[in-house]
């Protein structure tokens, strides 16, 4: 610029105070970081070839020292992030606005060959803070530093990578979301328990219900406590009662116990009654005919019963109460265990916790802790005289919580309830294996949930049918395990309402009964419910089905571990909360236990061929369907012998079960039939073997006849207009977008790809 130019300019600027640099000085400004940008812009080039060549190479790039861009020396350091952008980060401060620092902002705010810089305005106007960003296109890289007043030097600090920093907002998102939601109106007695619970995890609580929906329902009862509940978690699945009963329960290991005998010897002989009196009198006869020194001894349970009423022991199939008034009394019998463990010549049993997560996946959770109850007298090996004595046989807590020498304790160690570890421990100091019952423990636990799994699944797809708006349903069981004097555990009964409640009764005055706080219950039951609402905290993701097969897992024979040996994942991100009290066990073992699930593949058969939404029972019709589809018929087994066997089979069931829904074929009628059909077609085979074959036969012609089925609508689809093609492969369950509809609909295929007949038919072998 010229003389008379620089006069001209300085001529249309006001007088500046002494101490802001005159037009001349920011002239010189101006040139000089014209330069230094061209510097830069050089040495961005450079480090940009120099980047790509390292990574051809292999060498690391984290950082690469780079000259001054400054009159003075400074030095900037490259840090690598995932960026598609580089920049350069300075800041300017003065105590006013100039033009040179107007020029400074306009130059920072042009394009300077392929460099954009952009300027950001700090909020306080007052320190004029200018965060300049200089984008340096193509070369996923950023440069940040900041320019200090006295212009010596320019930092570049390193930057984070873009997927961490998203981290990080997403974790400080998630600590700020609003609290779950827990509906514990119809919660009863473990309201206490679950007070507590959500108040340990910071949650809300919504003790007279909400209009609006909440993230938690917990039900004292059963699944229809509250009817009009269509999104959200319930803490019970439906049909779990009715499943749990005496005879069902009972039902469904039998069944189980015909497939695996070895593996369901843990629950005790058992006939119901009153179907089963006859062939319980003969087979009692025909034991004590054989030899007259044996005199077992039976225990009687009614099939609805709880907390102990209504149970007796017999020794004779004469002293059977099977009548109430005029009607039958529906109960179960099975052989008493006359030589069970003792501690302080005390019965005892285990009430232990198992958490059922999902059916689908199944996941199943055990509580580390426990309660043991003992009785109130002294044991003896049953006799006519002492059968009658309830405190001496019966360790229900409800019955001897009345007898005289039952002892309250604040002590984890002593007293009529104690903690299953205080039990454990003193076992372990007489040299017991404790490693092996927990083993024991855990596996009776996995056996007995999936021998109820499938009718639950029965249930389960009859009050919330694919496809229909419902909650998704979790539910603690209380296991009552007894352990004999060689240390076998045997499964007593397990209760869909195992009582929460953290008080017991005690006398506070004379003649004056009042609630106490239980130590003891609190210490156990409140680290259940708690760490149950932890598992299923909606904000907390869900991982994989394949992560979690990866997880673990062994073979079909290996012990499995049972100290912590691996430490189970907190989900309490602020990590204020003790760990986990609930250990994973399933899908943990699932090499172990999948060859079990032969009758959870039946029930997927059944489930295919119900057809209407809701309905529990197969119609003859639908079973006609299932035996054309599967191929089952042949000249040697007509469809007329089809329809004899359905009437026979549904006709013995349905006196069998009187208080059934509707009238057709259950799912344990259905089973029977399958198991008749699987006999006549593999006569040479073992029964198990049979069903396999069977099964594997069914699975086979139905993906058959699902190929044929996409390759025709496929085709079908290709010559419809795009409109009408979208339905069509909207109707195909398969290909519908909305994910329960997808899962329900293949439900039957994934189960079979999850249990492979390979593996079976190995496992079989073994």
């Amino acid at each position: 610029m010229s003389a008379t130019g620089l006069t001209a300019l300085s001529s249309s600027v006001p007088v500046r105070p002494a101490s802001l640099p005159c037009p001349a000085a920011s002239l010189t400004a101006f040139r000089i970081m014209c330069d230094h940008y061209v510097e830069v812009k050089v040495q961005l080039e450079q480090m940009k070839s120099l980047g790509e060549d390292a990574e051809k190479q292999g060498v690391d790039t984290e950082q690469v020292p780079v000259s001054s861009v400054s009159p003075d020396p400074s030095s900037i350091t490259l840090a690598g992030r995932d960026a598609s952008n580089t920049s350069i980060t300075c800041k300017h401060r003065g105590k006013s606005h100039s033009k040179s620092g107007k020029d400074d902002k306009n130059l920072c705010g042009k394009h300077i060959s392929g460099v954009s810089v952009s300027t950001h305005v700090g909020k306080n106007l007052n320190r004029l803070e200018h965060e300049q960003t200089l984008h340096i296109k193509g070369t996923g890289r950023i440069l940040q530093g900041k320019s200090e007043t006295n212009g010596n030097y320019v930092t570049i600090h390193p930057s984070k990578n873009i997927q961490e920093t998203r981290r990080e907002d997403g974790y400080n998102l998630a600590r700020k979301r609003k609290p779950v939601t827990v509906d514990s109106s119809k919660a009863k007695t473990s309201l206490e328990a679950l007070k507590l619970s959500i108040k340990q995890l910071k949650w809300k609580e919504f003790p007279l219900g909400r209009r609006t929906a909440c993230d938690i329902y917990w039900h004292g009862v059963s699944f229809h406590d509250n009817e009009h509940i269509v999104s959200g978690q319930v803490n019970k699945f439906p049909g779990m009662i009715e499943m749990l009963r005496k005879i069902n329960l009972s039902r469904a290991v039998r069944t189980m116990q015909e497939l695996f005998p070895e593996e369901y010897d843990f629950y005790p002989r058992s006939w119901i009654l009153p179907e089963e009196f006859q062939q319980f009198s003969t087979q009692i006869c025909m034991v004590k005919e054989n030899d007259a020194t044996v005199n077992p001894t039976f225990i009687v349970k009614p099939d609805g019963g709880s907390q102990g009423d209504g149970i007796y022991l017999i020794r004779d199939p004469s002293d059977l109460k099977l009548m109430a008034g005029s009607q039958a009394k529906q109960a179960v019998v099975q052989e008493y265990i006359q030589k069970p463990l003792l501690v302080d010549k005390l019965k005892f049993d285990i009430r232990l916790y198992v958490l059922i997560k999902s059916l689908e996946p199944l996941e199943i959770y055990i509580a580390k802790e426990g309660l043991t109850r003992f009785c109130t007298e002294p044991y003896q090996e049953p006799c006519q005289k002492n059968l009658s004595h309830v405190f001496m046989h019966l360790t229900n807590y409800s019955l001897n919580v009345h007898s005289g020498n039952f002892v309250h304790s604040d002590s984890q160690n002593t007293g009529s309830k104690r903690t299953l570890s205080s039990v454990l421990y003193r076992l372990a100091a007489k040299g017991v294996d404790i490693k092996k019952v927990w083993s024991d423990i855990i596996a009776l636990v996995i056996k007995t949930v999936i021998a109820v799994v499938p009718e639950l699944k029965v249930y389960y797809q009859a009050d919330i049918p694919p496809g229909k708006p419902g909650p998704t349903c979790f539910q603690i069981l209380g296991f009552d395990i007894l352990l004999m004097k060689n240390l076998k555990p045997v499964l007593l009964e397990v209760n869909s309402n195992p009582s929460m409640r953290i008080e017991h009764e005690q006398e506070v005055a004379p003649g004056v009964f009042g609630y106490v706080p239980s130590p003891v219950d609190e210490e156990v039951k409140v680290g259940v419910i708690r760490d149950t609402l932890r598992l299923m905290d909606p904000r907390h993701r869900k991982p994989s089905i394949s992560s979690q097969l990866r997880a673990g897992g062994f073979e079909h024979g290996e012990a499995i571990p049972v100290e912590g040996e691996t430490r189970e994942r907190n989900p309490d991100e602020g990590g204020a909360l003790p760990s986990l009290c609930l250990k994973p066990v399933y899908p943990k073992y699932t090499k172990q236990f999948n060859y079990l699930r032969l009758a959870e593949r039946i029930a997927a058969l059944f489930i295919r061929f119900l057809g209407v939404k809701g309905n529990m029972r197969l119609g003859p019709t639908a079973f006609r369907t299932f035996i054309r589809t599967c191929k089952l018929s042949n000249s040697n087994f007509t469809m007329a012998s089809v329809d004899i066997l359905y009437i026979d089979i549904t006709r013995r069931w349905s006196g069998a079960v009187p208080d059934s829904r509707e009238a057709g074929m259950g799912l344990q009628a259905f089973v029977e039939a399958f198991f008749y059909l699987a006999g006549r077609r593999f006569k040479s085979l073992v029964l198990r073997e049979q069903v396999v074959s069977l099964l594997e036969l069914c699975e086979a012609q139905l993906e058959a006849q699902l190929g044929i089925e996409d390759r025709r609508s496929l085709s079908c689809s290709r010559a419809l207009p795009r409109a009408i093609k979208t339905q069509t492969l909207s109707l195909n369950p398969l290909l519908s977008s909305p994910a329960p509809l997808r899962r329900a609909a293949s439900q039957d295929y994934r189960l079979h790809q999850r249990l492979n007949p390979r593996t079976l038919r190995a496992n079989v072998e073994n």
